[in-house]
C-alpha cells in the first residue's frame, strides 16, 4: 500500500483497485472481499465499492454464495492501468460553480482535462501483467 499519499496517481481507489487485481491475479482463484482488505489494507466495504466498480468495468466478476467472492474475469496481460484508472474514476464529487468564477474555473477544467488524457495515455501503455513482474 502507497504510504505517501501525495506520490498516489488518481483517486485513492486506484491504488487500491490495482493491488485487488494483482492480488487476485497471483490467486488464480476466487478470494472473499474480507481477504482482499485484509491484504490491501483497507476497510472491506471500501473495497466492496472499489470491486463493484471493477465488475461492472469487465475486470472482475463476482460469485456469490458460500464459496463465492472475487476472480479475476481477463487476463493481467489484457487489464491496462488506464482500464483500472478509467473505471475507479469518478467525477461524483464536482464542487459547485460560482457564476463569479466560471471564467476562471474553465479554464482549470481545460488544463486538467489535458492532464488526464495524458494521464490516460501513459497509463495505457502499461498492464497490470507489467506490475507483476
Amino acid at each position: 500500500m502507497i504510504s505517501n499519499r501525495s506520490a498516489q496517481i488518481g483517486p485513492p481507489r486506484f491504488a487500491t483497485a490495482v493491488h485487488a487485481l494483482i492480488l487476485l491475479a497471483k490467486c488464480e482463484g476466487t478470494l472473499n472481499s474480507a481477504a482482499i482488505a485484509c491484504d490491501v489494507q483497507t476497510h472491506a466495504t471500501f473495497l466492496r465499492r472499489v470491486l463493484a466498480q471493477l465488475t461492472h468495468n469487465g475486470m472482475v466478476e463476482a460469485r456469490e454464495g458460500r464459496n463465492g467472492g472475487y476472480y479475476l474475469k481477463r487476463r493481467p496481460d489484457e487489464i491496462t492501468l488506464a482500464d483500472i484508472y478509467l473505471a475507479v474514476k469518478s467525477d461524483c464529487c464536482e464542487p459547485e460553480v460560482k457564476e463569479d468564477c466560471t471564467s476562471g474555473r474553465q479554464k482549470l477544467e481545460a488544463i486538467m482535462g489535458e492532464v488526464q488524457n495524458q494521464t490516460v495515455e501513459l497509463l495505457k501503455q502499461h498492464t497490470l501483467a507489467d506490475l507483476m513482474q
